[in-house]
């Protein structure tokens, strides 16, 4: 499936983008993991989030859809799952298979997670390896998916610094150390986001958390709760760099979460020049949420201070859009981790954008972009949604129509987007 995005006249109105995928996913985990019944709301209906559905659901735990956006989670207790005697499968969802295979690490059963084409390409070992200190056994097809997680292992908590930072690797192994005897501990390099250490505290678990740091120990209990789910910064980022570029754009999104290891873009744009406003602050579901206001605002290049890199790595894409329009120079550097995403989007966005007639220098880890203006052309989205998503927007202001080539994946993460877009002024089709 393939769009066309043409230049748009200025964005305008009150959206709702779905809920976060992130929180969604772990909502899923831990309330499958739970003593009770836990109801979500503002579940994404994302094809990512039904596959970790779908996974949990294979393992024997009951799950409702009482309404759209909603899931009613039976939960069966911590060694209450039980072996699906066929492989699980977990589509594009690299964050539900990483999850999961710390979650599988200490069941008494044998596991296989397999994925698409894409996920089957991404790199595991830096969840297995450390996964396998703690006493877990996984084999893998050379570091990628499929991964055997062999059952009946005694874990062990382990004292474990991040190589490189990141809240997947983090989260799989606090997963794994709910199974493990003593204490499990998690240091970091650069903070990411604590979706998981703020929702085990929420069900129950204790845990101490700070900025680079996790450490819980095993052996306790997770409580059902009910779970507000949202909604998704990563999903606003496109509407917050759309509205920024766009001439005469005035554009209000909802009930946005602002974990603050999620909203490194926020303060990338507000580097640049885009007028943001944050209003109604307050909390949801153990999350920080507000109410974002933006207007168009010219945009200056910037050098991204490397602090803001752990904190945005879904939104680069966006970023890189961004960049091509403003005045001036645009440096990313710190970011090689976009290598190994559903595409390597430092390639993906580089070469859609030269395409365009973007000036830009691509590095192992970065870029260096000369902003201007975009013209008319064909990209390939690579089977990456935030690609796609991401050349959408950069259609809105260029000179002419851009063709943007397979975009069926962005179902994973953003059901709907191109009605939502379309609603606030996006002149985006079919091709």
């Amino acid at each position: 499936m393939d769009w066309i995005s043409r230049p748009s006249g200025p964005l305008r109105g009150t959206l709702t983008v779905p809920g976060d995928k992130s929180v969604s996913h772990r909502a899923l985990m831990l309330a499958a993991l739970a003593e009770g019944d836990s109801l979500i709301s503002g579940f994404l209906e994302g094809e990512d989030t039904r596959a970790t559905a779908a996974v949990l659901a294979q393992l024997g735990v009951s799950i409702e859809t009482p309404a759209a956006g909603e899931r009613l989670v039976h939960g069966v207790g911590l060694r209450g799952l039980r072996g699906a005697g066929r492989p699980l499968d977990c589509g594009n969802a690299g964050t539900g298979m990483r999850l999961l295979a710390g979650l599988l690490a200490g069941q008494a059963f044998d596991a296989t997670l397999i994925g698409d084409e894409s996920l089957s390409r991404r790199p595991m070992r830096r969840v297995t390896e450390p996964l396998a200190s703690m006493g877990a056994r996984i084999d893998s097809q050379a570091g990628l998916p499929p991964l055997h997680v062999h059952g009946g292992q005694r874990l062990r908590g382990i004292r474990y610094e991040l190589p490189v930072a990141s809240a997947q690797v983090k989260s799989a192994l606090l997963l794994a150390g709910l199974y493990a005897e003593g204490e499990t501990e998690i240091l970091e390099p650069h903070p990411t986001r604590d979706y998981t250490e703020r929702m085990l505290a929420a069900f129950g678990w204790p845990i101490e958390f700070a900025p680079g740091r996790a450490r819980l120990t095993g052996g306790h209990a997770l409580r059902a709760i009910d779970v507000q789910v949202p909604a998704d910064f990563s999903s606003a980022a496109f509407f917050l760099v759309a509205a920024s570029l766009v001439p005469g754009s005035d554009l209000t999104l909802c009930a946005v979460g602002l974990n603050p290891r999620r909203t490194g873009l926020l303060h990338a744009l507000r580097l640049m020049g885009a007028d943001i406003e944050v209003l109604d602050e307050r909390q949801s579901g153990g999350e920080p949420v507000a109410d974002l206001r933006v207007r168009h605002a010219p945009l200056r290049g910037i050098e991204l201070p490397g602090e803001l890199v752990p904190d945005m790595i879904d939104e680069f894409p966006a970023l890189f859009v961004a960049a091509a329009a403003a005045q001036g120079a645009t440096v990313i550097s710190g970011a090689a981790e976009l290598r190994v995403k559903e595409s390597d989007r430092i390639a993906s966005m580089a070469t859609g954008l030269r395409a365009l007639g973007v000036q830009l220098q691509e590095t192992p880890d970065g870029a260096i972009i000369t902003g201007g203006t975009m013209g008319p052309g064909a990209i390939e989205s690579h089977g990456d949604h935030r690609v796609a998503m991401s050349f959408a927007v950069a259609g809105l202001v260029a000179k002419g129509n851009v063709r943007i080539g397979d975009c069926r994946n962005v179902a994973t993460s953003f059901p709907g987007f191109v009605e939502l877009a379309n609603r606030c002024g996006f002149a985006l089709a079919d091709a």
